[in-house]
């Protein structure tokens, strides 16, 4: 079984992106990993500090090593947008294979401080945890949103500079780096969401030396996923979007059975609008 380190170097070298999905439950879990299996691509299982709290640290970690292991299939786990170090550190000794410290609001001096010591802790793991760092802010509410949040309002000004990142990235020594290049979190209401700066993608690549990963995947269009991955980008994260498909998924199994009350049943219809969502979306990013 390859690493998450040897799955995203294989993505590399064949232009394409891994897909990165959150889940809050293992209706979430079962969906992303049959799609992936289906496909017979990687993918990368994602928690937030909200979700990690609901479903359990240990547990997430067990239930994606079953998948894995009972499956020989490359699905990995990864501990999304962290905002502590003792956070982060909680999620590698439970076993995660990739996390991410999100300092994104700190002076960019703390920020590199805290992301060196996250790396420098993921070193003595003794396992191969990958770390990701972020530089540039792009809000933070996997949700749909009324307006772009305030501090996450896209202009040149705002999109991550090539030099701050090189030496973030020099300073920290990170795996994996997501900058801020037009990308925004949740899904705009009223419009699509910003167009994404293929040609920054491009730059901060180059520059940087380290494989990109792109935030705020829901409500990119398919044209833009497809010039980012070319122009560099390696991870693709996906939330609202899925948690909009499991709500109207079970929605409409309601609307047609009101008195249905076992889970089972109704959430089913949630896992399979998830599932064709993510496959849709995997078949994009492996240019399937």
């Amino acid at each position: 079984m390859m690493t998450l380190r040897e799955a995203v170097k294989e993505a590399e070298n064949k232009g394409v992106a891994i897909g990165h999905f959150n889940i809050s439950d293992t209706e979430g879990l079962n969906a992303i990993f049959d799609a992936a299996k289906s496909l017979n691509v990687p993918v990368i299982i994602g928690t937030s500090e909200g979700e990690r709290d609901f479903i359990g640290v240990n547990q997430a970690v067990a239930l994606v090593k079953s998948l894995r292991e009972e499956h020989n299939f490359p699905i990995y786990l990864n501990a999304d947008h962290t905002y502590s170090v003792e956070k982060v550190k909680e999620a590698i000794d439970a076993g995660y294979d990739a996390v991410i410290f999100d300092g994104t609001k700190l002076p960019f001096e703390e920020n590199i401080e805290k992301t060196e010591e996250v790396v420098e802790y993921a070193k003595k793991s003794g396992r191969d945890v990958l770390v990701e760092g972020e530089i540039g802010y792009i809000g933070t509410s996997s949700k749909v949103l009324d307006e772009i949040p305030d501090g996450a309002e896209i202009t040149e000004e705002s999109l991550t500079k090539p030099d701050e990142l090189k030496e973030y990235i020099d300073k920290t020594g990170v795996d994996l780096v997501a900058p801020a290049v037009g990308n925004l979190h949740g899904v705009l209401k009223k419009g699509k969401n910003p167009n994404i700066s293929i040609e920054r993608i491009k730059e901060l690549r180059e520059v940087g030396g380290v494989p990109v990963v792109l935030h705020g995947g829901s409500g990119i269009s398919d044209g833009e996923f497809s010039e980012a991955i070319k122009a560099g980008v390696s991870i693709i994260h996906l939330n609202t979007e899925i948690r909009l498909a499991y709500r109207e998924g079970i929605e409409e199994v309601l609307e047609e059975k009101p008195d249905e009350i076992a889970p089972y049943r109704f959430l089913k219809g949630g896992v399979e609008e998830m599932r064709e969502l993510v496959e849709k979306r995997l078949k994009l990013f492996n240019n399937l």
